[in-house]
């Protein structure tokens, strides 16, 4: 009787070692998704402030082309 009852509590362990574990893939796989969100809005940002940059750099040469 014993021996299952050894049996059932490595069962158990062994089934909380599986959640965590799954948890923790889980876990993970968010954050892997937050980082690839947070490199497209950078690259979002990163293309209007360069445009934004290339529509000063117009203006600038046209202002200077007007005098």
């Amino acid at each position: 009787m014993k021996a299952w009852l050894g049996w059932i509590a490595i069962a158990a362990l062994s089934a909380c070692g599986v959640e965590t574990a799954s948890t923790a893939a889980t876990g993970a796989a968010l954050k892997k998704q937050e980082l690839e969100q947070g490199r497209k809005t950078m690259d979002q940002m990163q293309q209007k402030i360069d445009q934004a940059n290339l529509q000063v750099q117009q203006r600038a040469e046209q202002a200077g082309g007007d005098k």
